[in-house]
């Protein structure tokens, strides 16, 4: 049996190590069409250390992303520091402890200074409010945040925290797709707050939230690849997916002039929303339509190497950006910080990132490398006391790289399913369907594996 996937991302490598590990006498094909793998997860070296240009860390208390970067012989480390703080109304002030933005802590939350003494006592209603009851409905992040807590701690503490996931906007993004675990609150407590204090508990003697990897999390796809052996073609770009007249598929590579036709019994399409709607369009019309309608944000990573000297004192691993303070740089990681290793390997040279770019506002992005390195310079200036420009700078774009998990996204996703669960031997998996984390678009290509793998036992009975 032949199995191809489509993309060399993680979720597609994740798929192709799932059924190299289930069949090992199956073979498998991974075609990538850009001139490597991995796909958001990449590293890039900067002042001379090499540091993740993407991805920079994953959920550790989901295991699927721990568990498959230890089986590939990879060493994970935790952030030397968790505490960030939010850049707002002109001054730094410490993250106040929350929820995805579910404030735990009323006296915390006043004390942290992010909201105003207006804005606190608004949220503080959220204690003796009416339970809110969405019944079925789908609702946006923001229209469910304001209306328990206000509109300034959505301005303030939300939309940075989902900024920084998402690249969206609070009061476009689906409460159900991508913040379940307080739509699930809901019915634990009338008060929000008090529902997600209980479900945090206390934090002492916590397993990490988040993990890395001993050298970068861009280290993984190429582990993989060796670790179970996949075979990955780069520079593959698939231009058609047809059903083959002996069953199973045709894969057509390359350019048109010189297309060449690859068959597959089974194929999983591990690519972004855009590209799985254009290879679906002749073979699951349906799926391609919805597929075709999800938006994706465009997003700049600015890593910089400062001298240890040149640097004015920080604290904790970074900072957020509320939108509507109106700077460029939505948040600031201080990689030498929060991980040890990025300390070590930087020796005298200490190595930050920023991160630019919001849905719908890609104009910033359309600047040069060296104007992006420049405002995000700006911003440090007026938030750290920054006053030179770095040793060494590099700019990763990620152009359409996320996800739009609009309201209604989770029906979209069921449609698309349903579509495609017609034919048993294709299936989709990627960042578009259940979660934007590394562990969600590990988990979306096993789950891929397992349902390819299904239908091909069910055909060899």
């Amino acid at each position: 049996m032949h199995v191809v996937v489509v993309g060399g991302g993680i979720s597609g490598l994740a798929t192709a190590a799932a059924v190299r590990r289930a069949e090992p006498s199956y073979a498998v094909t991974v075609l990538e069409g850009s001139p490597a793998i991995g796909g958001k997860l990449k590293l890039a070296e900067v002042g001379g250390v090499t540091v993740d240009v993407g991805a920079e860390s994953m959920l550790n208390r989901r295991p699927d992303a721990v568990t498959l970067a230890s089986d590939a012989g990879l060493g994970i480390v935790h952030p030397a520091t968790t505490q960030a703080s939010i850049w707002t109304r002109q001054r730094m002030r410490p993250m106040p402890r929350s929820l995805m933005g579910v404030p735990v802590d009323q006296k915390d939350l006043v004390e942290s200074g992010v909201l105003s003494r207006a804005g606190s006592t608004r949220a503080a209603l959220d204690q003796v409010m009416p339970a809110t009851r969405l019944g079925d409905n789908d609702v946006s992040v923001g229209w469910l945040i304001e209306e328990r807590f206000g509109k300034e701690l959505l301005d303030r503490l939300v939309e940075p925290l989902l900024g920084g996931v998402y690249a969206g906007h609070a009061r476009e993004i689906s409460a159900r797709a991508a913040v379940p675990q307080i739509v699930a609150l809901l019915d634990q407590d009338k008060s929000l707050s008090r529902a997600a204090a209980a479900a945090l508990g206390p934090s002492e003697g916590a397993a990490p939230v988040f993990a890395g990897i001993e050298g970068g999390i861009g280290r993984l796809p190429d582990a993989l690849v060796r670790a179970f052996g996949l075979q990955v073609r780069t520079g593959a770009m698939v231009r058609q997916l047809a059903r083959a007249g002996e069953g199973g598929w045709n894969v057509v590579v390359g350019p048109t002039t010189d297309p060449e036709v690859i068959h597959a019994d089974a194929v999983v399409l591990a690519t972004p929303a855009a590209a799985t709607a254009r290879l679906l369009r002749d073979v699951v019309p349906d799926a391609a339509l919805e597929l075709a309608r999800v938006e994706a944000a465009s997003v700049a990573i600015v890593t910089m190497a400062f001298r240890e000297r040149d640097l004015p004192e920080v604290q904790g691993s970074g900072f957020l950006v509320p939108p509507i303070d109106g700077r460029v740089v939505k948040a600031a990681t201080y990689s030498f910080s929060k991980w040890d290793w990025v300390r070590k390997a930087g020796g005298e040279m200490r190595v930050l990132r920023t991160s630019i770019g919001r849905h719908r506002e890609e104009q910033v992005l359309q600047a040069d490398d060296d104007e992006l390195v420049q405002l995000s310079v700006n911003d440090l200036a007026d938030a750290i006391g920054l006053s030179v420009r770095p040793v060494e700078s590099h700019v990763q774009r990620w152009g359409g790289g996320l996800p739009q998990y609009t309201v209604g996204h989770l029906e979209r996703v069921a449609r698309v399913r349903s579509s495609i669960a017609k034919e048993p031997t294709l299936a989709v998996a990627g960042a578009t369907y259940d979660g934007l984390g590394i562990p969600a678009c590990i988990a979306s290509g096993h789950a891929a594996a397992d349902q390819v793998l299904r239908s091909l036992a069910d055909q060899g009975e």
